[in-house]
């Protein structure tokens, strides 16, 4: 949700049905860990999504794209396979 743009706290934790500390505590660690930005809009603080901290994990996912899309085509031609055994023309 926050993809689309900034929210509050409260905004965000009545869309995912959670107390406002809840929602603090998660937004907190992701804040930590460099996953979502923080700004100061009058006494409210509005979360977004933060690119650069998504960026390792978006480079650690990718290096695993060649591996399962070799799987998939691998289980692919596995089951083309057996549809032949088990339907001959």
């Amino acid at each position: 949700m926050i993809a689309q743009g900034e929210r509050s706290v409260n905004d965000i934790a009545r869309m995912l049905r959670i107390t406002q500390p809840q929602a603090s505590k998660h937004l907190a660690v992701l804040k930590q860990v460099g996953l979502v930005s923080v700004r100061a809009a009058g006494q409210q603080r509005l979360y977004a999504l933060s690119s650069q901290g998504l960026k390792p994990i978006h480079d650690w996912v990718e290096s695993y794209e060649h591996f399962w899309n070799e799987s998939f085509d691998r289980l692919d031609a596995y089951l083309d396979e057996l549809q032949k055994k088990e339907n001959p023309t």
